[in-house]
């Protein structure tokens, strides 16, 4: 058995959300030498459970090992037929973690820097879109790429969210959210304080806003919206002013009418 291969593999899991494990468990299906072998990861996040089949494959030209793959299998509380998609392992540090993978099969989008072909990084959200499915019979990944105009941070920059006055808050709930996690935060609405739940959404330029339940909400307590009320309130105190003052002036032009008839009776 190669030791170095060991390592490389074992730090390849780690990193990938895996944990160490199976560490053990690793080292002995590589003593054995098969040509390939299976580990299986079983998970819970909250009411859902995952199930992770890693796919590890011996190279036919040496005695190294490849962790190439690993299969998820998520089945919700409410549905007996489990979503199903492969995601693959490269060598560099772009793979998506298990944690990852858990919040894109749950439909959020995950921020990631990605590699072309040619080798030259790129950044871009990912979201899987569970009505198209590929050759392969993964579910197709569609691609919000840098150029795409999506700014997590002016989004956020929209609600009264009590994290964003504090730069290490901030900077923690930008990157839970570029994972992909539904992330709780602290609202504040005329000084009143309510935790909700916020996620990333690229492909509408937007964040979604859920409640304490989890219901998707409509938030309409954002800084442009509260900047719209307050000019809402202005125009309505103006209308009102100009209305007295038309009034004053009918009142005022009665009042004349009302003197020269009496002063044409008196004639």
């Amino acid at each position: 058995m190669n030791q170095k291969n060991l390592e490389f593999l074992k730090d390849q899991l780690k990193y990938t959300g895996f944990g160490e494990t199976f560490d053990q468990d690793l080292k002995e299906k590589m003593l054995k030498g098969e040509t390939e072998f299976k580990i299986i990861k079983e998970g819970v996040y909250g009411k859902d459970s995952m199930t992770a089949e890693l796919n590890f494959k011996k190279s036919d030209q040496s005695d190294l090992y490849f962790f190439n793959s690993y299969h998820v299998n998520l089945k919700k509380e409410e549905s007996k037929e489990g979503l199903e998609q492969t995601f693959y392992i490269n060598s560099n540090s772009s793979n998506i973690t298990l944690k990852e993978a858990y919040n894109l099969m749950e439909g959020r989008s995950v921020n990631k820097d990605l590699k072309t072909k040619e080798g030259e990084v790129y950044n871009s959200w990912i979201k899987i879109d569970f009505k198209e499915s590929e050759s392969n019979s993964n579910f197709k990944i569609n691609h919000y790429h840098q150029n795409y105009g999506y700014d997590l941070e002016a989004c956020l920059a929209k609600h009264s969210i009590k994290e964003l006055e504090t730069p290490k808050y901030k900077e923690d709930l930008l990157n839970s959210l570029k994972k992909g996690n539904l992330q709780s935060v602290t609202f504040v609405v005329n000084g009143v304080e309510s935790k909700q739940y916020i996620e990333a959404n690229p492909q509408f330029k937007t964040v979604n806003v859920y409640d304490g339940n989890l219901q998707r909400i409509n938030h309409r307590e954002s800084k442009d919206e509260k900047q719209k009320e307050t000019q809402g309130k202005s125009t309505s105190k103006d209308f009102s002013q100009r209305k007295e003052s038309v009034s004053d002036e009918v009142a005022e032009v009665e009042k004349k009418r009302s003197q020269r008839k009496g002063k044409a009776k008196s004639l």
